[in-house]
């Protein structure tokens, strides 16, 4: 058996970080070294309980949870109660995180990290606003030659953007942040909207979560059937799509998945497409390729994967 791969998850939970996570601690090919909360889908107060909630509802209380940045590099923060709630975890009832929140600040939990393990070989799992990892950059540059892979959910292309016309939600809160990783040299694959979007929450895959006999698949039906609501009535599909645990999906199953290795550069000046993710998709300028972006995903066996991972859960 191959040695499990060790990644940080920085995420901004988020139903469906939560599910992201689950999926994370379910599977026995990830070493899960921290995961790290930034202010997004709801201020950082809210994500870091958020992620201590689901870490206790898989059962993983042993897990060391970060809290990051409470804000973006340049810009206000921006948050998306709307989709979430007013928690970040509105749907099902859980109770309290008993385990404690650790006391390192998460960007100099991530920077020590990468510099003390050898080169090449942690993953960092980002599900929110690149912020902790643009500060990371900052802080000690040097880490971008000893990141194995940046494995990110964020942006769009065909399908553009979800928080403005132009931009998807966790480029667009940091934006500067987005455009520190892609230009860093680390390998990032992209999994934006267009892949998302295709991975839909239909009535019959909530249910098999609300089927299962542990309390980490009823939760997950609950909190997907909250989540789902704003993009049901947004678009007019049965489900919505289930961005996050994309990410983690990739990089148990990379076969599920399809795309290619582009030019990505984010948009930071104009207010107008602010957050813009533009993607040479048909390398039409000269611009060097520096991102894998993903655009298909077998929809059925990710969610296949997810129910069976889940499952495994308490």
């Amino acid at each position: 058996m191959t040695k499990p791969l060790p990644i940080i998850i920085d995420t901004d939970p988020g139903q469906d970080d939560a599910v992201a996570i689950l999926l994370a601690l379910a599977s026995p090919e990830f070493e899960v070294l921290g995961i790290t909360a930034v202010a997004g889908n709801v201020p950082l107060a809210l994500t870091e309980k958020n992620a201590r909630k689901i870490c206790e509802l898989a059962g993983k209380p042993e897990t060391k949870v970060f809290a990051g940045a409470i804000r973006p590099m340049v810009r206000p923060l921006v948050t998306a109660e709307e989709v979430h709630g007013k928690t970040g975890l509105d749907g099902p009832v859980l109770p309290e995180p008993q385990m404690p929140l650790q006391g390192q600040y998460a960007v100099d939990f991530i920077v020590e990290t990468i510099m003390s393990r050898p080169a090449g070989t942690v993953t960092l799992c980002t599900l929110g606003p690149l912020t902790n990892i643009g500060l990371a950059l900052v802080r000690e540059p040097r880490i971008a030659g000893r990141v194995k892979q940046i494995v990110a959910m964020g942006g769009g292309y065909f399908e553009q953007g979800n928080v403005t016309p132009a931009a998807e939600f966790n480029i667009y809160v940091d934006p500067h942040a987005a455009r520190l990783v892609f230009d860093s040299g680390i390998p990032v694959t992209l999994i934006p909207l267009d892949c998302t979007h295709q991975a839909l929450t239909t009535a019959k895959r909530v249910e098999a979560f609300r089927r299962m006999p542990n309390k980490s698949g009823p939760a997950t039906a609950a909190m997907l059937d909250f989540f789902e609501r704003f993009d049901e009535n947004k678009y007019g599909t049965d489900g919505g799509p289930l961005h996050d645990p994309c990410v983690i999906a990739w990089l148990l199953k990379p076969e599920l998945f399809k795309g290619r290795l582009v030019n990505v550069s984010v948009e930071c000046e104009s207010e107008l497409t602010m957050g813009a993710t533009v993607i040479d998709w048909w390398h039409v300028t000269k611009r060097p390729a520096n991102v894998t972006v993903i655009r298909e995903v077998e929809a059925d066996g990710f969610f296949h994967l997810l129910a069976e991972r889940i499952a495994r859960l308490p």
